[in-house]
């Protein structure tokens, strides 16, 4: 009957932490299916986490150290579950042990801060939009060049029309939705989603033709929610950069 019972006890905490991991990955992906928008996975993920971690982690040991000390059976089964809590806990410990890089609380990087390419079809009025698209100006731009020194705009041996087809192909190549094509002006604008809780961004890129044939391509990524973006956009942008 003891081993009966402490064998229940196993199996239960262990389902107790497959439950907290699948909540996780439902929170994370629920922006995806459309279940609620990305600031609401972000914020519950943010907030809940942690302690869910703490609170699997805690329930696992202290189950695993009860049943081995009484040698029964489901030892195995809290292990289990207690590494799924150390599991949650991750992202946090390697935030400790390894800090990431502190960003400006800026959300609109651009490769040209001087004339800063403009958005002319996605305006103030796009869905979920709390950022406006009007350039922060000096300031922005001050701690863009601090932060984020190699971001600059790409400078191209092809003439400006084919800069402006392999742009297009390289955006549609990282997923973006191309809202708007213009290629008399030779600009497009385009959204850009980040990969976990789907926030979406707006993006424009603009080309320039040069002398003897050659052209330069601008990039401006925008976040629509949030005063600082960790580098999110600064990122992409150098993404482009790379991939073209």
């Amino acid at each position: 009957m003891k081993k009966q019972t402490s064998s229940w006890l196993g199996t239960l905490i262990l389902t107790v932490a497959i439950v907290a991991l699948a909540a996780v990955f439902l929170v994370l992906l629920g922006a995806r299916f459309g279940l609620w928008e990305p600031i609401v996975g972000f914020g519950l993920i943010r907030s809940y986490l942690n302690p869910l971690g703490y609170g699997v982690t805690a329930l696992a040991v202290c189950g695993a150290i009860m049943l081995l000390v009484q040698r029964r059976a489901g030892f195995v089964k809290s292990l289990l579950a207690s590494l799924i809590g150390l599991g949650l806990l991750t992202p946090m410990i390697k935030d400790r042990l390894s800090p990431p890089p502190r960003f400006p609380p800026i959300h609109d990087i651009t490769t040209d801060t001087a004339n800063v390419p403009a958005f002319m079809v996605l305006d103030d009025n796009r869905a979920g939009a709390r950022n406006t698209l009007e350039y922060g100006g000096a300031e922005v731009a001050a701690q863009q060049l601090q932060a984020f020194p190699d971001i600059t705009p790409i400078q191209s041996h092809q003439s400006a029309t084919a800069s402006y087809i392999r742009s297009l192909e390289v955006a549609r190549a990282m997923g973006w939705q191309i809202v708007a094509e213009d290629a008399q002006g030779l600009r497009f604008e385009a959204t850009a989603r980040t990969p976990v809780f789907q926030f979406v961004d707006d993006v424009v890129v603009v080309v320039t033709a040069l002398a003897d044939e050659a052209s330069r391509v601008d990039i401006r990524s925008v976040s629509r929610i949030g005063r600082g973006d960790r580098g999110v956009n600064a990122a992409r942008v150098r993404a482009f950069t790379e991939a073209f």
